[in-house]
């Protein structure tokens, strides 16, 4: 396995705040690839062992694709565990658009319950407003995927549901085990690997002016998981999701290393 690392650290206050007890932090580097082009860099500082989770990702646009739409965007989310379920605590997303600052905080009172505490632009702009009973229940986007690493640690599957609400729109994801595929040496990793389906679906919160039936219709994606070095949990390798205007889009691991 090749480690590269190709884009700025973590901001060292979220890679230096104290890591949740139990935890072996990982720092994780992705590209995300249109063709032959790599479009947009990845970073993420994962902690998912322990009683507590919690996961930072930094991206940014690169190469012809930041010609087109610059940015940049930071996450956090931190929660606890109970059993194989996340219970998310905070959810906080911030970066620059074009230039535009776009900004959610999410905060739970009690699991299932985001409180909304922030969101700027204001949605009521762009997007129809998801509503409150919607919002019961649902988890955020990096929680969501924290389960998916979890469930695949301790079942070998990848089989499980999540609704999701990320301040502006209500999603339901599924994800399904498709088997285990011995992928080619690609980036940091080859060998075998569990492949999953997934398949997501916007239930609420559609962009102004879009037709409804449109927005509602699946998006689908592959996902491949392993157990890139002994002491990690399994973590995506590879990722395919289908676009309109990029054919394939593939988001590769090109390095991992404890933090």
């Amino acid at each position: 396995m090749r480690l590269r690392r190709r884009i700025a650290p973590l901001p060292l206050c979220l890679v230096l705040a104290p890591a949740p007890a139990g935890a072996e932090p990982l720092l994780a580097w992705y590209e995300v690839r249109a063709g032959r082009l790599t479009i947009m860099q990845v970073e993420a500082l994962l902690q998912l062992d322990g009683p507590r989770y919690r996961i930072v990702t930094r991206l940014h646009t690169t190469g012809l694709a930041s010609l087109f739409l610059h940015g940049e965007q930071l996450a956090l989310a931190e929660g606890a565990w109970r059993g194989a379920e996340p219970v998310p605590f905070t959810y906080r997303v911030e970066g620059r658009w074009r230039g535009n600052l776009r900004r959610v905080v999410i905060d739970y009172a009690r699991p299932g319950q985001p409180r909304l505490q922030a969101v700027e632009p204001p949605n009521e702009a762009e997007r129809e407003t998801v509503p409150e009973g919607l919002q019961r229940g649902t988890t955020d986007a990096l929680s969501a995927m924290a389960k998916l690493a979890r469930s695949v640690a301790l079942t070998g599957r990848c089989d499980g549901e999540a609704a999701i609400f990320d301040g502006r729109r209500r999603a339901d994801y599924r994800a399904s085990t498709s088997g285990v595929e011995r992928l080619p040496a690609e980036g940091a990793f080859h060998g075998e690997a569990l492949r999953c389906a997934f398949e997501g679906r916007i239930i609420a919160g559609f962009r102004r002016g879009d037709d409804p039936e449109e927005a509602r219709q699946p998006q689908f994606g592959t996902a491949w998981l392993a157990r890139v070095l002994p002491s990690a949990p399994p973590l995506p390798v590879r990722i395919e999701v289908p676009s309109r205007w990029f054919g394939t889009i593939r988001v590769v691991l090109t390095g991992l290393r404890p933090g």
